[in-house]
């Protein structure tokens, strides 16, 4: 989660480790690419690299620890994700609002090909620090990193959907400076805790975007989770004490409206099948968002 909103204060509430609950997969995972072995030292490691991310820039991701957990594997459609990219020839992975780069990381590990895998955030601070967090390097993880606004058209320029595949072959990732000669080509699409952060305009237009991204052939896919509710409107984010302010409402999509959107507003006569589940949303132990849910959703051409 690391776009800006306008409504973001300065307010920041302090850092505090309580919110370190990382599963023991999670743990297992840092152990084998960090190579600490001692839980507490791990732990410290982490906590080191939060307070810097967090002096970048104070999103409550980065005090949740969100950027820690591992979201990807935890979508419903991971292995069928996993299957496109090893029998897929060529097929782009596109990790966005990437953060630290944990996903991407981890799809890499569990066998993605990292050399047709490539990630975008709006802060390239924090993708460096990703190499701090995970004691690695542009040599050894190759995956090449773009900063950009998606809502940039210097970044991004909205392409039309795709019908038929490209005949050229995919640009080579690691030369790209934005992602606009992707159009067409991506296999597969993830974006997690991010479409919240937009009104409910920006968010049908990021969706419009990210669809022409994808490579028209059967089982591409975008997929991920974010906050919603069980029908379209708006749920209240509470300002930091001393703001002076109550909070703001953050459009939600419900899954009825999400799923029209994309099959009306986006695809419109070309197949996908929109899939949307819902459960409790992980809130924090001081943040509580009355009446949301969490939103997992893919969206897979046909």
């Amino acid at each position: 989660m690391s776009y800006d909103s306008d409504k973001q204060s300065i307010h920041a509430p302090a850092l505090d480790d309580k919110f370190y609950q990382l599963k023991e997969d999670e743990v297992s995972f840092y152990k084998s690419s960090t190579g600490i072995s001692d839980d507490e030292e791990l732990k410290q490691h982490i906590l080191a690299v939060q307070k810097e991310a967090y002096e970048v820039f104070p999103y409550p991701c980065i005090r949740w620890f969100m950027f820690a957990r591992l979201q990807i594997s935890q979508q419903r459609i991971y292995e069928r994700f996993l299957k496109l990219g090893k029998e897929r020839s060529s097929a782009i992975f596109l990790e966005m609002a990437c953060c630290f780069g944990s996903d991407v990381r981890k799809a890499a590990f569990d066998g993605y090909p990292a050399e047709n895998c490539i990630a975008t955030d709006l802060r390239p601070e924090f993708w460096e620090l990703g190499y701090k967090l995970f004691r690695d390097s542009p040599e050894r993880f190759t995956v090449p990193f773009l900063p950009g606004d998606a809502f940039d058209t210097a970044f991004l320029v909205p392409a039309p959907v795709k019908v038929t595949p490209l005949v050229d072959p995919p640009p080579k990732l690691s030369g790209l400076k934005s992602l606009t000669p992707l159009n067409g080509y991506v296999s597969a699409i993830h974006a997690t805790n991010f479409f919240h952060l937009f009104d409910e305009a920006k968010q049908r237009d990021l969706a419009r975007a990210l669809a022409g991204l994808l490579d028209p052939r059967p089982g591409s896919v975008i997929f991920g989770w974010h906050v919603g509710m069980r029908e379209r409107g708006s749920v209240m984010w509470p300002a930091p004490p001393g703001s002076g302010s109550d909070g703001y409402p953050m459009f939600c999509h419900g899954p009825d409206s999400w799923r029209e959107m994309w099959e009306q507003d986006v695809f419109g006569d070309i197949p996908v099948k929109v899939e949307v589940g819902m459960d409790e949303y992980p809130s924090s132990q001081d943040v509580k968002l009355d009446g949301s849910v969490r939103l997992q959703w893919s969206v897979t051409r046909l």
